[in-house]
């Protein structure tokens, strides 16, 4: 998110004494957890400000909601609201100002703030938010004269890594028997072939797939997708604790390949994963949401009642900025693209 994007401010009166509060920060960043957020705030008054307190803070929270129904053998028709929330950081920079005063004219102070090393990644869906900012004001005597709010996109890390066994290389194979033409009768064989399914947001997942079709008939259409699973954790108002989980296509891919009767066909496919992903976690308490991601290869047969899926297990990681090396354009920055920024 750039300078003057996803900024908030609160309209000041003509004759405020501040004419103008801005934030300066790196131009379309993802900052890693671990990382320092290095940037100026710029205040510009109009006339000379007596004990103003002058500061900035970054702030990092997440929020979850949904309805539901009250349980099977209660009231259907009164719903209860689920919900959760966390506090991932806070912290506060208050500038000292020389004397109490400041005179009329611009006035840089330059701040720098450490992400904690264990965060969740920027997020947003139909049932809840994680969200990350950075906020300048300035206070007078007994009231906020000026404020301004800048979102940040951080990507986050997880522990899931270590506590998993790697899968590589990694083979997964999926077999159905089908009918055609009334009484015939043939076999399908899938196998997926990766190299490893451990990967990092932005990097590029290659995978063969092999399609074995043992029918008289042809397969024209295969679609591979990844899918995020998300489930959320909350609590009713009666601190009952439920849970609700929600998939999304992330990426999708269609081959129309012909595939031969009695033939082998293979096809090898590339997803570039998106910049800024929520890393896989497992279940642990005091978390408001958890992600595991699957890749769905699934063979449709418009000639049969049934299609053939495979599922494989895919592992999303973020390397901490110690470990970054040449992902890191500095201080754990990384540059997202204009195709990446929503």
């Amino acid at each position: 998110m750039g300078e003057g994007e996803g900024c908030l401010s609160t309209p000041q009166p003509p004759m405020s004494v501040v004419k103008s509060i801005e934030l300066v920060l790196p131009k379309d960043a993802i900052y890693l957890a671990g990382s320092s957020i290095k940037g100026k705030m710029i205040l510009t008054l109009n006339s000379t400000l007596v004990d103003p307190i002058v500061k900035v803070e970054l702030v990092g929270r997440g929020y979850i909601e949904w309805s539901e129904e009250a349980g099977a053998s209660r009231d259907y028709s009164r719903n209860v609201i689920c919900n959760n929330k966390a506090d991932y950081v806070h912290k506060t920079k208050t500038f000292p100002v020389e004397d109490n005063w400041l005179s009329a004219g611009s006035h840089t102070f330059d701040f720098h703030f450490n992400l904690p090393p264990r965060l969740p990644s920027t997020f947003s869906s139909k049932f809840g938010h994680v969200f990350y900012f950075v906020q300048a004001s300035c206070m007078g005597r007994e009231h906020i004269l000026a404020k301004k709010r800048m979102y940040l996109l951080v990507q986050g890390t997880s522990a899931f890594h270590k506590e998993t066994p790697l899968q590589n290389p990694l083979l997964v194979e999926a077999e159905e028997k089908v009918s055609y033409n009334c009484c015939r009768q043939g076999t399908i064989c899938l196998q997926i072939q990766m190299e490893k399914n451990t990967f990092t947001p932005g990097e590029k997942v290659v995978f063969t797939t092999e399609i074995n079709n043992q029918t008289s008939k042809c397969i024209k259409t295969v679609i591979f997708a990844l899918y995020a699973h998300v489930r959320y954790e909350g609590f009713t108002p009666g601190a009952e604790r439920r849970s609700r989980l929600d998939s999304s296509e992330l990426l999708r891919q269609e081959a129309n390949t012909h595939m031969t009767r009695f033939n082998t066909t293979k096809i090898v496919s590339t997803f570039s994963l998106p910049v800024l992903l929520s890393v896989s976690s497992s279940t642990r308490d005091g978390e408001i949401m958890h992600t595991r991601y699957e890749l769905v290869i699934t063979v449709h047969l418009p000639w049969s009642l049934t299609s053939l899926k495979a599922k494989v297990p895919i592992i999303i990681t973020s390397a901490s900025v110690d470990s970054a090396g040449c992902q890191s354009s500095e201080d754990g920055v990384l540059p997202v693209s204009p195709d990446h920024q929503n």
